[in-house]
């Protein structure tokens, strides 16, 4: 569509007006417009001492009538009427942009059509039109802003640092390259080069260029469809309300929820499926791996744009509960993109705050994604772990009459999760179990593996039982005796500072250190904290002797945990010596052919 001003109905039903309030916001604006244009390649252009912005696209341009009416209030190109704000799909669609850098600075424009020969020039001085020119220039557009809050000297009195500004646009441009990992991003300072985004087919690719320290194989990348199940929002501003239930203020394809189900998640009784599906793609460090202080990288966006949504954020964080150290966070890019019916974005000027339809349902995808992608299995490990050329290589060269060959006749049976099979081979130290994989080798600490698997199953079944004897407890402390009651714990007093524990966990009532365990449990923690504390004192010790076939049993049960990559407490569970990393090892770049043996 080409470029008009607003009707004044449409004006009044906007939020408040865009105001350009740093270089990081401005730089945010531009950015935005081009994205909108269809860019695949942006250069930013920063001089924070002199107040000067560039901002360089080959999107599809504008031609010289839609010049000429660009920074002009409410114009735009993104809706027209009404209705549109139902259905918004731009980054951008007040029109207030570029007006708002027009009353703060110079403003020079030259775009150019893609299909149009000509290029042209256009400055704006004080909001007016000072000059208008043919240019050459490639198709795109280049905006260039200088003597920005020139003629409101007391914003820039307010602003921080150049430095500090620095690195709020360093950080705008980030979460955007994230959001749209398509597109090439050089960010220049003063001249020089500041630093560049290669484009990715996902954000996966963008994360390590961002996060200094990140690998492309600490993080994993999962993309799904899911059926959309939502009221239309363009009937509610019909009516002029909001559903009670169904709107958040803030922020596995399930293509069947029954009416029931979905009143019981807290669901408006008029909610619909629509036939469009939305996506929900996720990047996430993987907790052995790469974790965080703080909460700074728990993102969440929606349709292109990084937003505050606090209860999806939460979600994350707790779907990572008991896989990471103490007081450490995950590292998780969220994006969703929904169908625009579902999305308010006139909430908030920056819209950065939005009203997201059906956020409990939102919710469960996110709580389900995190445990697919964090659960072992061939999709959620590297291509190189696929083949079994370390499989094929070790059946040629082994000896047949030795430890090894003996070791895979006595373990009959395997553990297969689609193409992945781990087989028990030998134990090393009585600590460690090691595995035969199709591409490799790997190492298991048989006690924390034991211990994710308890309390796995204490999660899904805590089961407290009677104790045949009870077990005295003495100097007790009132915190201690409140802590064992909030655990549900039956316990009674017995005498003078003595107290009888006639309940426990099925797990510790036939330890010889139950009153210990009982003990452990009473100096504090959730009902999480205590049966994090029960698995790890139920679970096999480093140092027992296990056979083959304990072994394999215990493999198997520990593959099929949801969280098998670290234990409660966040330990690494597992170590992978995968056959590529073999072969650089011992330089083995070379053909394996007949004439060395095999």
């Amino acid at each position: 569509m080409s470029i008009a001003t607003l009707p004044p109905e449409v004006i009044n039903l906007i939020a408040a007006g865009e105001t350009i309030d740093s270089q990081a916001a401005l730089v945010r604006e531009l950015a935005e417009n081009s994205l909108d244009a269809g860019a695949s390649r942006i250069v930013i252009s920063l001089f924070l001492d002199s107040w000067r912005v560039s901002v360089a696209d080959n999107g599809r341009g504008m031609s010289l009538t839609d010049l000429q009416v660009c920074a002009k209030p409410h114009s735009t190109s993104k809706i027209k009427s009404t209705d549109d704000l139902c259905k918004i799909t731009s980054l951008g669609f007040r029109g207030e942009a570029l007006h708002s850098v027009a009353q703060l600075a110079d403003l020079e424009i030259l775009s150019r059509c893609q299909a149009d020969g000509e290029g042209w020039r256009i400055l704006y001085q004080g909001g007016d039109v000072v000059e208008l020119e043919e240019a050459a220039i490639a198709p795109g557009t280049i905006v260039n802003v200088s003597n920005l809050f020139g003629n409101c000297p007391v914003r820039r009195l307010g602003l921080p640092s150049a430095s500090v500004q620095l690195k709020a646009i360093q950080a705008t441009i980030h979460l955007i390259a994230l959001c749209h990992p398509q597109v090439t991003w050089q960010v220049k300072l003063d001249g020089r080069k500041l630093f560049n985004i290669s484009a990715g087919s996902t954000p996966q690719k963008i994360l390590p260029q961002i996060l200094k320290g990140v690998k492309l194989n600490d993080l994993q990348f999962l993309s799904r469809e899911i059926e959309d199940f939502s009221p239309s929002f363009s009937s509610l501003l019909k009516r002029g309300k909001t559903p009670p239930n169904s709107i958040s203020i803030g922020g596995e394809t399930n293509s069947f929820y029954s009416p029931l189900k979905v009143e019981t998640m807290g669901l408006s009784p008029f909610m619909k499926a629509t036939e469009e599906k939305s996506k929900l793609e996720l990047v996430l460090g993987l907790p052995d791996r790469c974790h965080r202080r703080r909460t700074d990288w728990v993102k969440v966006a929606v349709n292109g744009r990084i937003v505050k949504l606090p209860e999806l954020e939460q979600t994350i964080i707790t779907a990572f509960s008991k896989t990471l150290p103490r007081d450490r966070y995950p590292i998780c890019f969220l994006h969703l993109q929904v169908n625009p019916s579902q999305i308010d974005w006139n909430r908030h000027p920056a819209k950065n705050e939005i009203y997201l339809h059906c956020l409990k349902f939102w919710q469960e995808q996110v709580t389900t994604a995190i445990d697919n992608a964090l659960h072992i299995n061939p999709e959620t490990l590297p291509s190189a772990l696929q083949n079994g050329r370390v499989s094929k290589l070790i059946k040629k060269v082994a000896d047949k009459s030795g430890v090894y060959h003996l070791n895979r006749e006595i373990s009959k049976t395997t553990n297969e999760i689609g193409l992945m099979k781990l087989r028990a081979v030998a134990q090393l130290r009585n600590t460690y179990i090691i595995a035969e994989h199709p591409a490799g080798i790997w190492l298991i600490e048989q006690h924390i593996a034991h211990e994710r698997v308890l309390y796995e199953q204490f999660i899904a079944d805590w089961k407290l039982v009677p104790l045949t004897t009870p077990i005295v407890l003495s100097q007790l402390k009132p915190s201690q005796i409140k802590q064992l009651e909030r655990l549900e714990l039956n316990i009674e007093l017995f005498g003078e500072q003595l107290w009888a524990i006639r309940s426990a966990p099925e797990m510790l009532a036939q330890r010889p250190d139950c009153a210990a365990a009982l003990i452990e449990l009473s100096n504090g923690g959730d009902l999480k904290e205590a049966q994090v504390a029960t698995a790890c004192r139920s679970a096999i010790r480093n140092g027992m002797v296990l056979s083959l076939a304990e072994m394999q049993t215990l493999l198997n049960q520990w593959q099929n945990t949801r969280h098998p990559r670290t234990c409660p407490h966040g330990r690494p569970i597992f170590l992978s010596l995968e056959e590529s990393a073999l072969a650089r090892f011992f330089r083995r770049n070379w053909v394996i052919g007949k004439s060395h043996g095999i």
